[in-house]
């Protein structure tokens, strides 16, 4: 199809590429005349084609339109005008000449928000859904037939720029290229717009920008957000004009700070180390992360009444470079300018936001990797105040700003824990959409330990576009992987330093005891943190020979790259060693993580949460949402950003998870599931370590272990004396407070699975296994169940097929050297995780481990696990594997690269 392209900046210009990259033929652009001797990116990326370029300073005079202008556009016989982004009005002679007439995008959803500022109206007013909205061309007011809408969610803290980035720039460039093929097709519809909901708004410009503050914190938070950058929302304070940027909600506690009298406010606002805190009048609070003053300079909020930040620093000979270096940056980007002076403005002077981009990554290349955000320039606009952020940055004077945290504080175990209990999105503790809340509960005595936001599948949407600008956009997808390995090794460290708070933690939300939490569920945690660490920088692909095609050569490599936006959910009984296996891993291979704990053990990993942003981490990368698994883990495996999920649970949510991913997007999945690991014990084997290592294989952890030995099979000649050493032990057993540093057995998880306990046991007293001991609720608060042993136990009972998940032995003779007959007793089930075998005879046991149908297999030993070993199931119990090398494949794919020359 024969296209003229009318309009102007980035949009217009990667419209225009797509249009070519379709096969359309683009007979002409039509686009505005250079500014300071600068090309509009449109009319860039044309020259560079050789399409041919027509820049009008006006197609009208006097509301008729220049005969001269419309015959030389008509000459070209455009059969379809595309209007992605235009400032100027077109004449219908124009718009009406194309065989198929004229499209235009709207960033509204039509009827509402007629005009020119769209999406200020759309935040303005609150809206919950944003869009946009491609229709033909007529000559009315944006009141053209529809031919095509999006729509997308507006996240409470969204503003013109994340709202335009997020949905409105790259789904608007997809879908004018889907629509010029509709129309193509003879498919286009022309749905005519309803009259009802019909609203139109005028240009928002600075003179009507001013804040009214007889409003509630909402509506402030929405015009301030609403008029971010362009024209931006301003007031009288302290006899300046002031604008606000960068607005927040706030539901915590007012901050401490220095009072700031707000003219016509509700109360004076607060400035604190995180910005300006203001009130509505319903009380409410908003936070304002940036302050501009009418000269153009702008600063943190923070730092409204910190005198130095005005004051001009003394630089010394090497800064004094890096300023020179600076000045050829922006020569180079201002070519326009004969001279960069310190009162050179950058904007003034003609920069775009592309320039924005370009300037930011220069300094990186350029002046001893500083790392700017694009912020940074928009808050320093001229050449001395970027030169001074510069320095400040060389110097360490710009540290992050402590991060704002709701915690809770209780006393316990000899320390003060400090606990977040928000979901942790982009970098921030925030409360989830419609502020629920659940409670957290101390399985040691049943009572709540504090409430924890309750996520809602809006916030995983929130969370995922997080993690997709962090990973395609942010600093995190540019960083180079020794950087990534030193910030992973920094949170490593963090958690070290934190171990005994976090153990403290886990203990108390888990039921784990104390001296095991801080050795494994922490210890290992650490550790294997740091091993992926390691791997950061060794993550390669190889070169391959392939057959010639003579004369030519070529080349043939493969590249290891990170997969994206990675869902991870995880199982209650190892909290946060379960968020290690697989975290590190992921964020090792360079992806983003959206991840969501166990419903009933959230608060270590908001802890965790909290030690990446000390450690370093962009915001964006890691993003953690409690909350119940059949709406958060559905909504991550439905969700079409999300290409990878690594699970842990049991086997029938694993098999519904795999079937979401495959019909949401065929993303690429693991799976550790359901196992009922045997261990064999052989007549020949060292006794005392058999019922020493048998009892950590059933018990450890309180049975609550994914490894577990569900099912002993002891050789006759033994059985008795294996069993009545097992029960002898188990009297030694001190069941208590997990805090307590003597305690060997905690209470289980939760009183649901202390419940399936009590059921299990009863089934397997009904089918007729004998119960030793155990069996029952231990007689105190809490949610404690005795250490239980069965035997006598028949291949077909229930107990014998189906996992406990707790502390039950269960114990099954096998007849005297019958080696075989116990093997295919042992892989009669469809679990296959893990396995043990006991004897002195090497030859009979490396027989066994050959045979034997589990991803792990223990000799003379049970629950080593290492950080540098693979671990996963085979059969029902999943696929995939957590720690090792081979867990980073499952977080990278592979790309075959092919050069000719």
């Amino acid at each position: 199809m024969k296209i003229a392209v009318i309009g102007q900046s980035l949009f217009g210009q990667e419209v225009y590429k797509e249009l070519k990259k379709a096969g359309h033929e683009i007979v002409g652009i039509f686009t505005i005349p250079d500014k300071d001797g600068k090309e509009d990116p449109l009319a860039a990326e044309g020259a560079k084609d050789g399409t041919r370029l027509f820049k009008y300073a006006r197609w009208r005079v006097k509301g008729k339109a220049i005969p001269e202008i419309v015959s030389e556009y008509s000459s070209l016989g455009a059969e379809l005008n595309v209007l992605p982004f235009c400032s100027q009005f077109i004449p219908m002679e124009v718009i009406d000449f194309p065989k198929y007439g004229s499209i235009i995008y709207h960033p509204s959803l039509l009827p509402r928000h007629r005009g020119a500022s769209a999406i200020n109206w759309t935040l303005i007013h609150g809206d919950s859904k944003a869009g946009f909205s491609i229709f033909w061309a007529d000559d009315g007011l944006d009141t053209g037939p529809i031919l095509m809408q999006r729509e997308c969610e507006v996240f409470p803290d969204d503003t013109i720029s994340t709202l335009y980035n997020r949905f409105l720039y790259p789904e608007g460039i997809k879908a004018m290229v889907e629509s010029v093929q509709l129309i193509a097709d003879g498919k286009a519809p022309r749905i005519i717009q309803p009259t009802e909901g019909v609203t139109y708004e005028g240009i928002q410009k600075k003179e009507n920008a001013k804040i009214n503050w007889d409003q509630p914190a909402e509506a402030l938070h929405n015009w301030i957000r609403g008029n971010d950058k362009v024209p931006g929302a301003w007031a009288e304070v302290n006899g300046h004009k002031l604008t606000f940027f960068g607005s927040t909600l706030l539901s915590n506690p007012p901050p401490q700070g220095q009072p700031l009298d707000i003219p016509g406010g509700h109360a004076p606002g607060i400035v604190c180390r995180n910005g300006l805190v203001l009130f509505g009048n319903d009380g409410k609070m908003l936070l304002v992360k940036n302050l501009q003053f009418e000269d153009g300079k702008m600063i943190p909020a923070s730092k409204y009444f910190d005198s130095s930040e005005s004051s001009s620093l003394e630089l010394t000979e090497e800064e004094e470079k890096v300023k020179e270096e600076l000045r050829i940056i922006w020569k180079g980007i201002l070519s326009n300018v004969e001279e960069i002076v310190d009162s050179t403005d950058f904007f003034k002077s003609g920069a775009a936001s592309m320039d924005v981009v370009r300037l930011v990554e220069e300094i990186k290349l350029k002046c001893c990797g500083l790392q700017l955000q694009n912020e940074d320039v928009y808050m320093a606009t001229t050449f001395e105040d970027l030169t001074q952020a510069l320095v400040r940055k060389l110097r360490g004077e710009d540290a992050e700003e402590e991060l704002l945290i709701d915690y809770v504080e209780m006393n316990i175990n000899n320390m003060t824990l400090r606990i977040p209990h928000q979901a942790f999105i982009n970098g921030q503790f925030v409360d989830t959409e419609g502020g629920k809340w659940y409670n957290s509960i101390n399985p040691t005595n049943g009572s709540g330990i504090c409430r924890v936001s309750l996520a809602q599948v809006s916030d995983v949407d929130k969370a995922v576009a997080a993690a997709k600008e962090a990973f395609e956009t942010g600093e995190w997808g540019r960083m180079n992987p020794r950087d990534r390995g030193r910030l992973i090794y920094r949170l490593a460290d963090l958690m070290e330093q934190h171990q005994e708070e976090l153990a403290t933690i886990e203990a108390i939300d888990s039921g784990a005891v104390y001296t095991l939490a801080l050795k494994t569920h922490v210890g290992m945690s650490i550790q294997t943190f740091r091993y992926f660490a390691g791997w950061c920088d060794k993550i390669q692909g190889c070169t391959i020979p392939i057959n010639q095609a003579r004369p030519n050569r070529n080349l043939t490599f493969t590249k290891r790259e990170p997969i994206g936006v990675c869902g991870i959910v995880i199982p209650w009984n190892y909290p946060l060693m379960m968020l290690a296996w697989k975290t590190a891993a992921c964020l090792a291979a360079g992806n983003t993580v959206v991840l969501k704990p166990a419903q009933v053990t959230p608060l270590t990993a908001l802890k965790f949460a909290e030690l990446t942003v000390k450690a370093g981490f962009p915001k964006g990368v890691v993003n953690i949402l409690p909350g119940a698994g059949s709406l958060i883990g559905q909504r991550i495996a439905d969700h079409p950003d999300v290409r990878k999920l690594g699970f842990t649970g049991s086997t029938p949510v694993g098999k519904q998870i795999m079937k979401s991913c495959a019909l949401a997007n065929v993303k690429k999945v693991s799976l550790e599931l359901g196992g009922k690991s045997p261990l064999i014990i052989f007549s020949d084997c060292d006794l005392d370590k058999a019922v020493r290592t048998g009892m950590g294989a059933v018990f450890f952890n309180k049975g609550e272990n994914c490894i577990a030995a569900g099912r002993l099979f002891v050789e006759e000649s033994i059985h008795d004396q294996f069993l009545h050493k097992v029960v002898e032990e188990i009297k030694k057993m001190k069941i208590g407070d997990p805090l307590d540093r003597s305690t060997d057995h905690g209470p289980q998880n939760h009183k649901a699975h202390l419940d399936k306990l009590i059921e299990y046991c009863a089934v397997g007293v009904k089918e007729g296994a004998r119960l030793v001991c155990g069996g029952k609720q231990v007689p105190r608060p809490g949610f404690f169940f005795e250490p239980t042993v069965f035997t006598e136990v028949r291949d077909e009972m229930y107990i014998a097929k189906e996992e406990s998940f707790g502390p039950v032995m269960i114990i099954s003779k096998f007849q005297n050297g019958d080696l075989d007959g116990v093997l295919k007793r042992a892989n009669n089930t469809e679990y296959g995780l893990a396995s043990g075998v006991f004897t002195r005879d090497l030859s009979k046991a490396l027989y066994v481990s050959e045979k034997l149908q589990a991803g792990t297999v223990f000799i003379n030993t049970y629950n080593k696990t290492d950080v540098a070993a693979p671990f996963g199931g085979f059969k029902q119990s999943g696929f995939g594997k957590d720690l090792g090398q081979e867990a980073l494949n499952e977080y990278l794919r592979t790309k075959a690269v092919t050069i000719e020359y």
